[in-house]
């Protein structure tokens, strides 16, 4: 099954690692997908207070 995901490497310290997988079990979610959550819960919370964030793919 093709995805349209960028890999990348995320560097934390383990305490942050260990809280982050802690909330994700709570969630019954991976890490990625519970970071994933996150950031995007995130964003949608800056675009709604300073309006959209400006991408090249959202220019074409």
């Amino acid at each position: 099954m093709a995805t349209n995901k960028r890999v990348f490497t995320l560097r934390m310290t383990d305490e942050v690692f260990d809280k982050i997988g802690v909330l994700a079990t709570r969630e019954h979610r991976s890490m990625t997908n519970y970071i994933e959550y996150v950031l995007l819960q995130h964003l949608e919370a800056v675009e709604k207070e300073k309006g959209e964030i400006a991408t090249r793919l959202n220019e074409e």
